[in-house]
């Protein structure tokens, strides 16, 4: 983050100095433990329990710690939040990271809030496999990259004074906000440190939640009454959470995770503005997820297994807030009634059952409208399962297709099914349909459906992923640049990344980067 003036910098500083102060209790926070299980966290369990209805984490002369080690919230990752719980430590150090990595084998590397018995690291901001020390307790700091780098802004308090705050093998209150680039660590209402990052390779803009037990001598500590609250997104910014759905047709197909995964990464590094992240193995646990978020993305197995089904009153409010939501492939199928309903509304159409079909295809997309969605994206044509004959609202209200063509008389030649052909599509032969949707609600929110993404290889070409990208942010409130959401061209390597399956062994490689150079030759 660069800052234009003092004025500036000033600005953002005034404004979470007023997040920081709040008080009270809020709605909006969730609890995260429950209080006597660790369901939904993830920790060595020689070293972690519950005990009087607290996480515990301890070593002992007979169990040792030789390396640090952490119990991790499994549920999701954080942005911008607030996080409040209780901790009490009567021996060695601790901390609570956040926004932090998960480096493998109950390994993490990031920001923590430091704790020890001793009193001496509490409250210090330390990045854990990185930094080190940002901020002591009482500092208010500006950070950049690489260690040393750290700015003195200013007092919070003497630092004696302020562990004349904290209660020596009792419990205290720990709360940390985090938005945008400000990092505020506060105990029993007392502000103990204050970091502004403006690092570029070292600010970590999301990442896992996670306790601390450190290597060395037998130590405990314990948390409870764990509550989280999301925040919007600091500095303009536009949340997009990817939901991808559970393994489904095998290598290749419906891999939603990877599919996910890919574009999330995209978005987070040719986007500006925007902060994506992915839930994978379908409908999140985390009771938090969509809290902040401005889009939805649902890549997905659809009918009458569709998980929105058993979540139509919570997507509906999130719609009623202004939400966008993107359905891609199998996500736009929802049986007929209620959930079709809904998806009318929400996104302005759907897959019906016994009118809508889904053959595989090469659909040529010979123009494109004058559409946001559409910038920069260049007619193209690809094989993929394009669903077509889509159940729309009454007279289009408020939908523009984005993608059209007309499908071969061959897509007509399967018997009569739920999904595979009936006489209202054989009635259409040779006319156009429309297989990508943009639309607007009267309430506000926008959605958009897209009935390719059975193949994962088709997010190589430039066009079909740069239209979903276009697709998502503009979803999300925000505008497309002239030239559309451009994107580097997977390679092989990444499109293999993240899949449910492995690879088979007659899997021809070298084809796949054949068609990649073939799909984008021309561009």
């Amino acid at each position: 983050m660069r800052f234009s003036s003092p004025m500036a910098f000033l600005f953002v500083w005034i404004s979470m100095a007023g997040v920081a102060g709040q008080k009270g209790a809020d709605p909006g926070f969730v609890p995260i433990f429950d209080g006597v299980t660790l369901t939904g966290w993830d920790g060595d369990p020689k070293y972690w329990r519950v005990e009087d209805g607290a996480i515990t984490g301890e070593s002992t002369a007979e169990n040792p710690c030789k390396r640090n080690t952490f119990l991790i919230w499994r549920l999701g990752e954080l942005d911008d939040f607030e996080l409040r719980l209780r901790y009490r430590i009567t021996a060695g150090n601790s901390g609570i990271q956040y926004r932090s990595v998960d480096r493998g084998n109950w390994d993490i590397g990031g920001y923590q809030a430091d704790i020890s018995a001793d009193g001496q690291w509490t409250g210090t901001n330390y990045h854990e496999h990185g930094r080190g020390v940002l901020a002591k307790r009482g500092q208010k700091v500006a950070v950049g990259d690489g260690k040393g780098q750290v700015e003195v802004l200013g007092s919070l308090g003497d630092p004696e004074e302020l562990l004349a705050k904290i209660k020596p093998n009792g419990w205290n209150e720990y709360r940390i906000v985090a938005r945008g680039r400000r990092l505020i660590q506060e105990i029993n209402g007392a502000v103990m440190s204050d970091v502004l990052d403006k690092g570029e390779k070292d600010f970590l803009r999301s990442g896992v939640l996670a306790l601390q037990i450190h290597s060395g001598p037998p130590m405990k500590v314990q948390f409870k009454d764990v509550q989280l609250k999301r925040l919007p997104l600091a500095d303009g910014e536009k949340k997009v959470v990817l939901v991808a759905g559970r393994k489904s047709h095998g290598f290749g197909s419906h891999e939603h995770k990877a599919g996910c995964m890919l574009l999330a990464k995209r978005l987070n590094a040719n986007v500006p503005k925007v902060v994506a992240t992915v839930y994978d193995g379908g409908w999140p646990q985390d009771p938090t997820a969509f809290d902040n978020a401005n889009s939805i993305v649902l890549y997905m197995d659809g009918g009458g297994g569709h998980p929105v089904n058993r979540h139509l009153p919570q997507v509906d409010a999130l719609m009623d807030k202004g939400v966008g939501l993107v359905c891609i492939h199998y996500a736009v199928e929802v049986p007929k009634g209620d959930p079709g309903d809904r998806m009318l509304e929400w996104t302005g159409g759907y897959f019906e059952t016994w009118w809508s079909v889904n053959p595989h295809w090469k659909a040529e997309f010979k123009s494109l409208p004058d559409h946001p969605v559409a910038r920069g994206v260049e007619p193209f044509s690809i094989n993929d399962e394009w669903y077509y004959h889509m159940r729309f609202r009454p007279d289009m209200a408020r939908v523009s297709p984005i993608l059209t063509a007309i499908p071969p008389a061959s897509t007509l030649e399967r018997k009569d099914g739920a999904h595979s052909n009936n006489p209202h599509v054989r009635a259409r032969k040779g006319m156009s349909e429309h297989v990508a949707w943009a639309s607007e609600r009267d309430g506000g929110g926008r959605g958009f459906g897209f009935t390719g993404g059975h193949f994962h290889w088709g997010w190589g070409p430039d066009d079909f992923r740069m239209l979903v990208l276009n697709a998502i942010v503009w979803t999300t409130g925000s505008d497309i640049p002239q030239g559309g959401v451009q994107s580097p061209t997977p390679t092989v390597d990444e499109l293999l990344a993240n899949q449910d399956y492995d690879a088979p062994k007659k899997f021809d490689r070298t084809s796949l980067e054949k068609k990649l150079q073939a799909w984008n030759g021309a561009r």
